[in-house]
């Protein structure tokens, strides 16, 4: 993508440890892009559970229509507060967004930053290093299904798998498209086909077909339990991993653990062209909200994949150069064996930038 001169980004920190991980991806944005020419325009959304319970409203259309006319990208830091028990506000911005901006790539890098964070015995950093792209806007999250005879012995509860050829010949193509562009030869399709016959029938036919066209390329279809289970065995045979909606969500979450946890797991949320969602996805954690433990690794380094949406590759490689060379010297937050709170974990992110800046 051709780098952009500016950048017009909503910044939403939402609820519990999501407004602290937020403000220090800020900070490093800040220290990051300073002095590069590039004018990074961060605009603070107040969008959470507070705004939720104050007005009833989670947010609107002409919201959406300024999100899809103005603005390049989305940080989001976490939503889900027990105030509000069945999170209507987390699904009406979180899921509104994936679905009504039609992003449909889900995009989770897995990349270990130091073997002593993975609980695999006698794995390397290099070994667990692969990408996954999760179909986003199809599958069972699209909330189509219902229940009959609720609340009796009898009753029966239904959720539709939607499919789409269009759907799933995209991310297919956008996972190839990726390996292509990055050196990866090999690209690895996960299903249920022998159980889900009509869902996993249109996908393997699918991925047969868009796989013919990159000649170049590994092409494998595995179900999804013996991905997961090949996951743990040898990760390093993965390169880039392409799925459904559900099980991308499943495998991405086991991903993160093989790396280190969900304190050092980003995502983006991507229509190619189109503005994108950037968020961590450990969730609020409101057990640990206010108290300066939370980690902002995970974070920082989605700020990075937004900065490479934005078409600043070098500004993104230092952010995860950054956090990598303080998880190498210890300076981190204690879930990684660090002794730093949120603050100081930002912080030290920022002096990382600022020698790697200085002439």
């Amino acid at each position: 993508m051709k780098a952009r001169e500016m950048a017009k980004v909503a910044v939403i920190p939402g609820d519990g440890v999501g407004k602290e991980v937020t403000r220090e991806a800020v900070k490093a944005l800040r220290a990051v892009t300073e002095g590069t020419g590039f004018e990074l325009d961060l605009v603070e959304w107040p969008h959470g559970a507070d705004r939720y319970l104050e007005t009833g409203e989670a947010i609107t259309d002409a919201e959406f229509a300024d999100l899809q006319s103005n603005y390049q990208a989305i940080l989001l830091g976490a939503l889900g507060d027990s105030r509000v028990p069945g999170n209507e506000h987390a699904r009406q911005i979180l899921l509104g967004m994936r679905f009504r901006l039609d992003l449909y790539v889900n995009f989770r890098p897995v990349r270990l930053f130091h073997e002593r964070l993975t609980p695999l015995r006698d794995k390397r950093a290099e070994d667990v290093n692969f990408v996954i792209f999760r179909e986003n806007t199809e599958g069972v999250y699209v909330g189509m299904g219902g229940t009959f005879k609720q609340g009796t012995p009898d009753e029966v509860a239904i959720q539709e798998d939607v499919n789409t050829r269009k759907g799933v010949e995209r991310i297919i193509r956008a996972a190839f498209e990726y390996a292509r562009r990055n050196g990866l030869t090999r690209v690895t399709m996960s299903d249920k086909a022998n159980a889900m016959e009509f869902a996993g029938g249109l996908w393997r036919r699918v991925f047969k077909l868009v796989s013919a066209e990159y000649g170049d390329i590994e092409s494998e279809a595995l179900y999804v339990d013996m991905l997961a289970m090949d996951m743990v065995r040898r990760p390093e045979r993965y390169q880039v991993i392409v799925t459904g909606n559900l099980f991308g969500d499943i495998l991405s979450d086991l991903g993160a653990q093989l790396a280190g946890g969900l304190g050092l797991s980003p995502s983006g949320n991507i229509h190619p062209g189109r503005i994108g969602l950037f968020e961590p996805v450990h969730g609020s954690a409101p057990d640990i909200a206010g108290k300066n433990l939370a980690n902002p690794f995970a974070a920082i380094l989605t700020a990075g994949l937004m900065m490479e949406h934005l078409g600043r590759p070098a500004e993104a490689a230092k952010l995860e150069d950054a956090v990598r060379a303080c998880i190498l010297a210890g300076e981190a937050t204690t879930d990684l064996g660090g002794t730093l709170g949120t603050q100081a974990a930002g912080d030290a992110i920022v002096r990382r930038l600022s020698v790697a800046d200085a002439p």
